[in-house]
């Protein structure tokens, strides 16, 4: 596992070392049960001290990109709060059936399973994108139905533990490496697809491409987006360059006529005015024909 870090950089050096890992978990360099190094190891291998890395493990935990196993090293992902059982609501069974079903020996708890399994198994006609952080939620949302043309709409992980109600008619859209997570949720018959981000390569190079000094801004209405491409572009940024990151919201269209060179996401590439504006995308790009082709 290689990160790039920087000591040049005003970012501290175990918030590079944990966003650099959860830039490798959500590009699919790090998969769902994968072990991480020891923070000896990553230590050395970083040539940072092995306290940092110890602090950067931590705060993976206490972010839920990773999980302690007992007599094991932490590994990616965490599992997620099973909904209780009997939480689906099927109020739209129409009185009819469940008369015909009385009638034929059935119970209504059998009927009720059986019902859900058949809804659940209808090809699906829209997305779901079912991500904790609603910023990020928005933008995989956008992407994903700019790209695919399809309806999408989003909940959180709480929501749907809650309501898994909500995956009939859905195809559901979660990052890569909360598939198996998601899987005991949704039927076999239409399993999660996985979303993969886009390393964002190209960006460092444009980065790197500046001859002189520059403003360098990142906008998003997300915090972990922004938090992670902080980190990922500290090495390009060095003391060369300013990066200023704007949150952006409802309330606020940023105008950053100062900025040499403005990364938007998705949602905030229409927001803001920039003489010098960059998309950047979230998701892969090869990843949206995988997601095609699964969706037929």
């Amino acid at each position: 596992m290689q990160l790039v870090l920087s000591k040049d950089s005003d970012v501290p050096l175990r918030q590079q070392v944990a966003d650099q890992i959860v830039l490798l978990i959500t590009t699919g360099q790090l998969h769902a049960g994968d072990e991480l190094p020891s923070v000896r190891a990553l230590g050395r291998l970083s040539k940072v001290h092995h306290n940092t890395v110890s602090e950067a493990y931590q705060e993976l935990v206490r972010r839920g990109w990773v999980t302690r196993r007992p007599g094991s090293r932490l590994v990616v992902g965490k599992a997620l709060v099973r909904p209780a059982a009997g939480s689906q609501d099927l109020d739209d069974l129409i009185n009819y059936s469940i008369q015909r079903a009385r009638r034929m020996g059935y119970d209504l708890q059998a009927l009720r399973l059986r019902v859900r399994e058949r809804l659940l198994a209808e090809p699906p006609d829209h997305l779901l994108v079912v991500e904790q952080e609603a910023g990020l939620r928005e933008i995989i949302r956008r992407e994903l139905q700019d790209e695919l043309g399809w309806p999408a709409h989003g909940c959180s992980y709480d929501t749907f533990a809650r309501e898994p109600g909500l995956a009939i008619g859905a195809q559901v859209f979660v990052a890569n490496h909360y598939v198996e997570a998601m899987k005991p949720f949704v039927s076999s018959a239409r399993p999660p697809l996985g979303v993969v981000y886009s390393s964002a390569v190209e960006h460092i190079d444009r980065i790197n491409r500046l001859e002189h000094p520059s403003i360098v801004s990142l906008v998003s209405v997300s915090e972990g987006v922004l938090r992670t491409a902080k980190s990922f572009f500290a090495s390009a940024i060095g003391k060369k360059h300013v990066l200023q990151e704007v949150l952006a919201t409802d309330e606020s269209v940023p105008s950053l006529g100062d900025s040499d060179l403005t990364f938007c996401d998705s949602v905030t590439l229409g927001m803001v005015k920039s003489r010098n504006k960059v998309h950047y995308k979230l998701i892969a790009q090869d990843c949206f024909a995988d997601l095609a082709a699964s969706l037929g």
